[in-house]
């Protein structure tokens, strides 16, 4: 005679079954050194094409008098909080070249995120803000004011355009971008932050 399981049976080997098949994939602290430095590099490039195909999108609630936030001056800060300046200072400079072959080379983008890499930088080195989501959407909202003015400064300074119009347009435009980019700096800077620090304890250990 057949005696009936239990249903918790059936739950038990389900679950021994899924904790068999999810330990066949090692940890990631079991991968060889190479594949660390692949998979982070692969992160970091996939996470820049995706803030660089997201900034002419608009979102519903992403947008404010015209104006999104700037994804890519969002990574740029995420990048600079924790590397030196001069890898600040390149992250900018290549981001805003990026942003140039989509846009326009004259006036460039890579000179103002170039200037947000280093003021990044600089500003964590000397430890002057704490490093939390409030601190990080604070020095966003700074380097998006700081990035808009030298654009703005870039096109006063080629004389197509009136000067009294550019700085009347980019007042607005700055503190749109500045507000935006500030409340969505979380979104990028979290989970990229976190995967960062995961690779730097795993190279350490």
């Amino acid at each position: 005679m057949k005696i009936p399981g239990f249903p918790g049976d059936r739950d038990k080997k389900a679950a021994s079954s899924t904790r068999k098949s999810f330990f066949l994939i090692p940890p990631l602290a079991l991968w060889h050194p190479w594949w660390h430095q692949f998979v982070d590099s692969a992160v970091t490039f996939l996470t820049v094409m995706l803030c660089l195909l997201m900034l002419p999108t608009r979102f519903p609630g992403m947008e404010l008098l015209g104006i999104g936030p700037n994804w890519l001056l969002i990574w740029v800060v995420a990048w600079s909080v924790n590397r030196s300046v001069f890898s600040a200072m390149l992250s900018g400079i290549i981001l805003g070249l990026l942003q140039d072959a989509m846009t326009s080379p004259d006036p460039t983008h890579a000179l103002g995120l170039g200037i947000v890499g280093i003021l990044t930088a600089l500003i964590q080195k000397q430890r002057f803000i704490q490093e939390d989501f409030i601190s990080i959407a604070l020095i966003v909202f700074g380097m998006a004011v700081v990035a808009n003015t030298i654009f703005a400064v870039q096109l006063s300074l080629i004389g197509n355009r009136h000067a009294a119009s550019i700085w009347t347009y980019y007042q607005r435009a700055t503190l749109a971008s500045a507000i935006l980019s500030s409340l969505w700096a979380p979104v990028v800077y979290y989970p990229l932050n976190l995967w960062w620090q995961q690779m730097k304890l795993i190279r350490n250990s």
